[in-house]
């Protein structure tokens, strides 16, 4: 009856517990997370654990959560110019505002600002040893890169830049200098806000 419902009528007429049915989960995995944004914070092996729910539809579900996690936050296309910070919040927000884990990535563009193309550099806690000066940028280099913007997220939706925040975009800097590849800044991002290192003129513009 779901199925036909939709097809009929569209998802729209459908409640958010019918459409997890019809990924074949029960409603009580919503009420179990609390929330729709609560559920895509959850792991594929968590799902796996839930009684009932088993590998198929654990696999249907997260893969539905990313689809729309991804559709909130397209890539950036190559080729289009950066101008401003909060874009770089715009395209990442939707991707990682909900990641229970730190993920440090760089945007390498070109001397026009424009978009070469996204690394993922760490996942975890950030640290200097984690973000290493290497994994920024080794493929900067390859690249033939103008400059990077970094972008992490916090985990706890605080967007504030912690001191070993602070002190890994110090180290970036001076890195950036010596081989010719600016960092223009540092973007945190936090549950629906930002704080960019440029904007808070923590980087020289």
């Amino acid at each position: 009856m779901l199925r036909e419902r939709l097809l009929a009528r569209g998802a729209e007429a459908l409640t958010t517990p019918d459409l997890l049915g019809l990924l074949g989960a029960e409603p009580r995995l919503l009420e179990r997370y609390g929330s729709l944004r609560g559920l895509a914070a959850a792991s594929p092996m968590e799902l796996v654990r839930e009684p009932g729910i088993g590998r198929v539809t654990a696999v249907r579900v997260t893969a539905a959560l990313a689809l729309g996690r991804r559709l909130q936050g397209e890539r950036l296309a190559r080729g289009r110019k950066l101008h401003e910070s909060s874009e770089i919040f715009h395209a990442f927000h939707g991707r990682m505002r909900d990641l229970r884990k730190e993920r440090f990535l760089a945007v390498l563009l070109d001397a026009k600002n424009r978009v070469l193309r996204e690394d993922l550099v760490s996942e975890g806690i950030l640290t200097a040893s984690l973000v290493h000066p290497r994994e920024v940028f080794g493929p900067a280099i390859r690249e033939s890169a103008g400059g990077i913007v970094l972008v992490h997220n916090h985990p706890s939706g605080d967007p504030e830049p912690s001191a070993e925040d602070i002190e890994v975009t110090r180290r970036l800097c001076a890195v950036g200098e010596l081989v010719g590849i600016r960092v223009l800044d540092h973007v945190v991002i936090g549950d629906g806000r930002y704080v960019s290192f440029l904007e808070r003129g923590m980087i020289p513009p």
